[in-house]
């Protein structure tokens, strides 16, 4: 059968011509392109070039000529899908398998293609030229964009009562429309609704430059719509597995061993303008180990740039927590933080490119580097926090698949931590001595807790907080009452505690009747023993470490409605939906600060 051609347009698009012919012929840098000594002729001057811009290769010698499937063919003896499988293999991607299907999704694929073309086209135009899109231009010129921007990155502008789909109906199936995410059905009007009217539309390719998705942006004041939106996930478009503007920024890595990662649309666009066109965007999620690994096959090394506020921190954090997984030898990751209030596009508009390029030269760090020092201001000295700074960071180096990546990035963790310690001064054989002897005590510990989620821990400490203060919370059950645990277990065993604590007499651990082994557990866990036993009969402090567990509790539920709600929102745009969700935000906001 055939294989469809978007699944070979990508192991193309992720390999360059270059990165194949190097593993057979050894390569020089000659300009633009690549040279090296025939693989099809014994010579001794070379004459064999590759040129990744045009992906191509060519010898001079042999008039050979052809692009990745047609070398690794010709050298290697295989049929095109042995090839085909091999360069799957090297570009990270699943074997394709074949079905019955695999026609009806080729066919479904050129009619998702072709809606795509259409959409953004009629709106590129709209943008361009119709008088209506006039607030829009507006908007992009306040913005500093160019018209040779808005003709770069195809933007368009859907108005507030757009009608394409009308037109598009015409040419294709109701179903297919409905799938590309462009359009949902009004269940009040019983009419389809185009996703992203009266905004700004930013189209999203493919690796290739087919666009497959799009985002959208509303440019009005107090409005009370979303500011971005993508498109919805379908069976050809998959957020995590995408980038913004990978398709022209890939075509830099020849002169360019670095790329900026940054969050949004604009901010691509204002760096791009700039100068600065080594750059890309996650899609509004969390940056996912396969956007690492596609920018890898381009890039030695990645600085993540996000916005210079506590969201953009929060998300570089998970960001680095996700990516140091894929960490491997000769390729970097490193992180640039801007000053407070900045975003990319703001910072180099202000400033210069020589200025950002200067400014990230001097002032990115690595990623090992800014996990530790992340999860260092989250310790106050005691043991307790030591115990829970330690735990984090082996986790943390534990996920890193390449063996000697992980190695040295725990190597570094741990000696850091060592000079934390009182004994700091010592000598580092001295300490690597002494920390042997810590882990191998520890890793038992490690071991039993690196499959507990956080909120489990929370719960067990605040179990603990009770079971060992019951007095004091018999006397003051109202503090607890409208608590709700999450995990099964802990859930339990916390009823359990309520109902002892209304009785009226005087009750004990042992009055609880609760299982050992759980008890056990409890106690085992709880990261704040060391804590309880410096402030015992210390009802400030005990009252302290409840309303610091009961926020965090509460939050664990508000993240979890509001991730609902996000779920919700991306399918249904509805007004009380966002507003639910401005409001729970809102109320973790001010529960924080309280």
């Amino acid at each position: 059968m055939k294989y469809p051609k978007e699944y070979l347009d990508e192991i193309k698009a992720r390999l360059k011509v270059s990165t194949v012919v190097s593993k057979t012929v050894n390569l020089k840098k000659r300009g633009k392109e690549y040279v090296g000594l025939s693989p099809f002729k014994t010579e001794k001057t070379p004459s064999f070039t590759v040129n990744d811009e045009k992906e191509f290769y060519h010898c001079f010698a042999t008039s050979e000529h052809g692009n990745i499937f047609d070398f690794i063919m010709k050298t290697q003896n295989l049929k095109f899908g042995e090839a085909v499988k091999s360069l799957a293999n090297l570009a990270g991607m699943r074997a394709y398998t074949f079905s019955k299907l695999d026609e009806e999704r080729e066919k479904n694929w050129q009619e998702y293609c072709s809606i795509y073309n259409q959409y953004v086209q009629f709106y590129h135009d709209e943008i361009l030229k119709n008088e209506h899109a006039g607030i829009a231009r507006e908007y992009l010129k306040k913005r500093n964009l160019s018209k040779d921007e808005v003709k770069k990155y195809k933007l368009g502008y859907v108005g507030q009562n757009p009608s394409l789909y009308e037109k598009l109906k015409n040419n294709f199936s109701e179903k297919n429309l409905i799938e590309s995410g462009l359009f949902y059905l009004d269940e009040k009007k019983k009419t389809y609704v185009e996703r992203f009217r009266d905004r700004i539309i930013f189209p999203i390719n493919n690796i290739s430059g087919q666009p497959i998705a799009l985002g959208g942006r509303t440019f009005k004041k107090n409005s009370f719509f979303a500011k971005y939106i993508n498109s919805p996930e379908t069976s050809f478009f998959k957020k995590g597995s995408n980038l913004y503007n990978l398709d022209l920024a890939r075509k830099l890595s020849n002169k360019i061993d670095h790329i900026f990662l940054v969050e949004g649309y604009m901010d691509v666009i204002g760096l791009s303008k700039n100068g600065i066109e080594n750059v890309v965007a996650n899609l509004g999620t969390s940056l996912t180990e396969k956007q690492i690994l596609i920018l890898n096959q381009f890039f030695e090394d990645i600085i993540i740039c996000f916005d210079g506020d506590e969201s953009g921190y929060k998300a570089a954090l998970r960001a680095a927590e996700n990516s140091i997984k894929e960490l491997k030898p000769e390729k970097n990751i490193s992180f640039l933080f801007l000053p407070d209030g900045e975003d990319p596009d703001s910072f180099v508009n202000k400033n210069s490119k020589n200025y950002f390029i200067n400014f990230a030269k001097n002032s990115k760090i690595a990623i090992h580097q800014f996990i530790f020092n992340h999860y260092k201001k989250q310790t106050d000295g005691t043991p307790s926090s030591m115990a829970i700074f330690e735990k984090n960071l082996r986790s943390i180096a534990k996920t890193i698949k390449d063996d000697f990546i992980k190695k040295y990035v725990l190597e570094y963790f741990l000696e850091q931590v060592s000079l934390l310690t009182p004994h700091s001064n010592n000598t580092k054989k001295q300490f690597y001595t002494k920390k042997a002897k810590s882990l191998r005590s520890t890793q038992k510990y490690f071991n039993e807790t690196e499959s507990l989620r956080p909120i489990e821990l929370k719960e067990f400490s605040l179990l603990y907080l009770i079971m060992n203060n019951l007095d004091t919370f018999q006397e003051n059950i109202h503090l607890i009452e409208n608590l709700r645990l999450h995990t099964n277990d802990n859930k339990l065993v916390f009823d359990i505690i309520l109902s002892k604590l209304r009785l009226t007499e005087k009750i004990t651990i042992e009055d609880l009747e609760i299982d050992d082994q759980i008890v056990n557990r409890i106690f085992k866990f709880a990261s704040i023993k060391h804590i309880l036993n410096n402030h015992k009969n210390d009802y400030q402090k005990i009252f302290e470490l409840l309303e610091e567990f009961s926020r965090d509790i509460k939050n664990h539920e508000l993240e979890l409605r509001i991730e609902e709600l996000e779920s919700k929102f991306s399918k249904d745009l509805s007004e009380s939906t966002f507003n639910e969700i401005r409001e729970l935000k809102e109320k973790k906001k001010l529960q924080n600060i309280n």
